[in-house]
């Protein structure tokens, strides 16, 4: 593998993640082309400040580069860039590797990986956790779905954005992780606003459960993270809430046709569901709280 000095990459999607992943690969020495459905938007010019050169076509900015990383909203979206027309698939040089970063579920992973494959384009699922705070700091954690060979090509570049990168199996296996780590972030969710209502009823300083439940216990990233931010009211999205109603959409697909129950699950699902009610689906998933106003 060449040094990052000297190696070309291109990221599509400039959201709140892709952008902030995007410029710590520009900080760590790649050269990133990016490219976003909307021309001018934060991410566009966060991603520029720190370096990467924005193009206003896939095609453009896919050329000659031998990792093409996306990161966008839902199953349809990534198909559309990636296997689409005028998608990754029609522009990218035979040989080279796609990293879907975004959650699109096992099956969409394989399906897309056996789409690239036709036109020798190898791809990695490799969804992410660690929210906003995680992209913006480089300390993502990557769950990996690719062959050992494709892993060790992308490695230093999942270097460049995260912290813990696990080889997780095969194409779908990061996928899989990722559901499964959804679950854990969306029951913690009704853990954390139901504490701090708790909290509020007893007339306590709601900032004890973050500052002093956080050292404990119960204590959690989402607690840490997320806890403050209700308790300043601030429902600016870490992780928007519309995405974590996807998520949990994709696990409800996974499990519909087996015996498995989750009703954790499926309780969160209707607190986020109720908070997108008297909110926004574009505020973070810590508006769950509003889910509990009458």
């Amino acid at each position: 593998m060449t040094s990052a000095s000297h190696e070309k990459v291109a990221f599509l999607g400039m959201g709140i993640m892709g952008a902030a992943m995007a410029a710590n690969l520009a900080k760590a020495g790649f050269k990133v082309n990016v490219w976003n459905r909307t021309a001018n938007n934060t991410g566009i010019e966060q991603a520029t400040k720190a370096g990467c050169t924005k193009f206003g076509t896939i095609a453009e900015a896919v050329k000659d580069c031998q990792l093409i990383f996306s990161c966008v909203s839902d199953v349809k979206d990534v198909e559309e860039v990636l296997t689409g027309p005028q998608g990754v698939m029609e522009a990218a040089t035979a040989g080279s590797i796609v990293i879907d970063t975004s959650t699109i579920g096992p099956e969409a992973a394989k399906k897309i990986g056996s789409l690239l494959a036709k036109k020798q384009i190898h791809f990695i699922d490799a969804p992410v956790s660690g929210g906003d705070i995680g992209a913006q700091n480089g300390t993502l954690t990557f769950m990996v779905g690719a062959s050992a060979a494709d892993f060790e090509k992308a490695h230093a570049a999942f270097k460049a954005m995260g912290k813990t990168i696990q080889l997780c199996g095969p194409i779908g296996a990061g996928q899989a992780l990722k559901l499964c780590n959804q679950i854990l972030c969306a029951v913690n969710m009704v853990a954390v606003t139901e504490s701090i209502l708790l909290a509020q009823k007893f007339e306590l300083d709601p900032k004890l459960v973050p500052e002093v439940l956080g050292t404990g216990a119960g204590g959690s990233w989402a607690l840490a993270n997320l806890g403050p931010r209700i308790n300043n009211a601030d429902f600016a999205p870490a992780f928007m809430l519309k995405h974590m109603l996807k998520d949990l959409r994709l696990v409800h697909e996974e499990v519909e046709a087996s015996n498995l129950s989750l009703p954790g699950m499926q309780l969160a699902t209707i607190m986020f569901e109720q908070a997108a009610d008297n909110s926004s689906e574009s505020n973070g998933t810590q508006a769950m709280i509003l889910g509990y106003k009458n």
